[in-house]
């Protein structure tokens, strides 16, 4: 029962995003050497560049979150286009090395 309800209010959630903005998620990959290593400190001045840049563009671009490997950060954003995924990037001062629309979500519970 919490499954399906969980599961209707992500329905619900993505829907509204939809509905009221024409987005996009987007999957972008920044080589960053060293990531891995990085401290909260600089992890927090770069997520804070990024912050101010996102607050400057306005409401049509949102960071979802970020995964951090060795050498790499993958980060997820809704935004009308890549074009603005790139502006965001420049605006930031952080490299935007590949920059993926994202077709489909597979999860386990999207399987059903």
């Amino acid at each position: 029962m919490e499954l399906e309800f969980a599961d209707t209010l992500l329905s619900m959630a993505h829907f509204c995003v939809l509905k009221f903005r024409t987005v996009a998620q987007f999957v972008i990959e920044r080589e960053i050497p060293g990531a891995g290593t990085l401290t909260d400190t600089q992890i927090r001045e770069v997520s804070l560049r990024s912050l101010q840049a996102l607050k400057a563009m306005g409401p049509q671009i949102q960071w979802l979150h970020s995964y951090v490997t060795e050498d790499k950060v993958y980060c997820v954003y809704l935004a009308p286009d890549e074009d603005t995924i790139r502006e965001h990037a420049r605006r930031a001062g952080l490299p935007a090395d590949r920059v993926s629309a994202v077709r489909r979500l597979v999860d386990p519970v999207n399987l059903n």
